[in-house]
């Protein structure tokens, strides 16, 4: 059984992304992995300062994302096998590792990110120029 990976950070363009995956998932007859990847801020600070556990909430974060996406693709497709990750890392980083032998990496046109008005967010731009399989870059819903 092959596999479709979609990126997911809670974004309206992620969520069509997962939405274009469960289908695609089930047209392939694939297994769909869903996968969100969180990393620390950078926060400037002196040497020796002492940050607080200003992190904790990011894998939290990530997780409950995850779930809401898989429980969602169960709701949209419940023939489709679908699994759920979160990984530390860079985003694109992340996705251009698990996307190695899908059949398809399904991404956002934009995510949370900031500049919204930006053509291509920089995650997708950099799986986009990195991909190692077909890769779907699906806009957000458009506004009525």
């Amino acid at each position: 059984m092959g596999r479709v990976v979609v990126g997911v950070d809670g974004s309206e363009a992620a969520t069509a992304a997962l939405e274009y995956a469960v289908q695609e998932a089930a047209l392939r007859n694939a297994t769909l992995r869903v996968i969100s990847a969180w990393e620390l801020p950078v926060i400037p600070a002196p040497p020796g300062t002492v940050v607080p556990q200003i992190a904790d909430g990011y894998p939290n974060q990530a997780d409950a994302i995850v779930a809401d996406a898989v429980k969602r693709a169960q709701e949209l497709r419940p023939d489709i096998a679908a699994e759920g990750a979160v990984v530390q890392g860079y985003a694109g980083d992340i996705l251009v590792k698990e996307g190695k032998g899908a059949e398809l990496l399904v991404l956002g046109k934009r995510g949370l990110g900031g500049l919204a008005g930006l053509l291509l967010g920089s995650v997708s731009r950099y799986v986009a120029d990195r991909a190692p399989c077909p890769l779907t870059i699906v806009p957000p819903p458009t506004k009525k």
